[in-house]
């Protein structure tokens, strides 16, 4: 299980905010690791949590027995590091949220399996935004035995050892 995940935003106060709306939770300051950051808690029984730092921040091991250190960096880079996120929001009022944010987003099929919302925070952090129906989708086909045939019909069968 997934318990919570760190994203980076030009305004996380705001980022923060509509992902709450998004997911029905709350939007909190969350000062661990920034003077800046804020913390998206989903209602739900897991209590799944997204953290939203500044653009510029990292992550740095601090010495000894004490927690990571976030440490401002002043790049601001696209990033591979994105989450799909539950909702109970039909698709046509996720899209409207990320149109008025102005924020890019599209329908989009996963390899055939199950359909996201794909949302461009500030157009430039991408998250997967799934409806219940796409829940269902993603819950019927996500396991290893179907990604292991998916796999081995893009005839990738020497990686699945």
């Amino acid at each position: 299980m997934l318990f919570h995940v760190s994203i980076a935003a030009h305004d996380p106060r705001h980022v923060a905010e509509v992902l709450a709306e998004l997911w029905a939770g709350d939007a909190l300051f969350f000062p661990p690791v920034s003077d800046n950051g804020w913390i998206v808690l989903a209602r739900d029984e897991h209590r799944s949590a997204l953290e939203v730092y500044p653009i510029d921040t990292v992550l740095r091991e601090a010495e000894g027995d004490a927690d990571a250190v976030g440490e401002a960096t002043g790049r601001e880079p696209f990033t591979a590091t994105h989450a799909a996120i539950g909702t109970s929001l039909s698709q046509q009022e996720v899209m409207s949220i990320a149109a008025r944010e102005g924020w890019p987003a599209k329908y989009r099929k996963r390899g055939g399996m199950f359909g996201v919302v794909e949302i461009w925070i500030e157009g430039r952090q991408m998250i997967e935004v799934l409806t219940p129906e796409m829940q269902d989708e993603y819950k019927a086909t996500m396991s290893a035995d179907n990604w292991r045939a998916m796999l081995r019909s893009f005839g990738a069968a020497a990686s699945l050892a």
